[in-house]
């Protein structure tokens, strides 16, 4: 029967300590990578919905690129890559959420687009015929639609982005994953170390689902079926 001890991880302060930090970085490169990816992505898909000349072909490229280009190389080139080309150099935790918050733009833009194409043209038709100019109408009409339709994949891609922060270990940022494998290098424990380490990504991502419902039902009452 295996030997676990646990206990050399929770009673150790320093560790309890590095995980909580690194859930923090976690939850900030998330909601950081997220907001921004959303509105990059808003735009995105707006050029590709209205079909804008020039940009609708440049922002499909674009989402094409991102979406069949491996995150860790986007990650590497944003943090190495970029740096010697234009001579310059921010905090490693900078680069990732640049990288974070340009792949999963490409992303939600997928996403949102599906949303605009499921709104029906009455709707924005009906609101150009009261006066509203075409940005506004986007903007709080087809938008706020699109979104309600789309949330739940919104929702699971945003949690799946919390999820894929474990990569930026690879550059040195101390986020979650990074707290575990130096915990791992000290005390040895891989197993206890995982296993706690997959608990509180679990735990957390239950988090994130329980506080989207919650935003859900507040935002969207008028799509709430009773």
């Amino acid at each position: 029967m295996a030997d676990l001890r646990f206990f050399e991880i929770y009673r150790n302060l320093d560790y309890i300590l590095l995980i909580l930090n690194g859930a923090g970085v976690s939850v900030l490169l998330t909601i950081g990578g997220g907001v921004a990816g959303f509105v990059l992505a808003g735009a995105l898909a707006a050029a590709r919905h209205h079909q804008i000349r020039v940009l609708s072909p440049l922002a499909t490229g674009y989402v094409e690129f991102i979406r069949n280009t491996p995150l860790i190389v986007q990650m590497f080139f944003v943090a190495f890559g970029l740096p010697m080309l234009l001579n310059y150099q921010w905090p490693f935790w900078a680069h990732a959420l640049l990288a974070l918050t340009l792949n999963f733009s490409a992303y939600f833009a997928e996403i949102l687009r599906a949303g605009l194409a499921s709104v029906a043209k009455g709707q924005s038709e009906a609101a150009l015929a009261l006066g509203l100019p075409k940005w506004l109408c986007f903007l709080k009409v087809t938008l706020p639609q699109a979104v309600a339709a789309m949330f739940p994949s919104l929702n699971s891609q945003f949690i799946f982005l919390f999820l894929t922060t474990g990569v930026v270990s690879e550059i040195g940022v101390t986020d979650l994953t990074w707290a575990g494998l130096f915990i791992d290098s000290r005390s040895f424990r891989s197993f206890e170390v995982f296993i706690t380490l997959t608990a509180v990504y679990v735990l957390m991502s239950l988090s994130f689902k329980g506080i989207f419902s919650v935003l859900h039902d507040r935002l969207f009452k008028w799509r709430v079926v009773r």
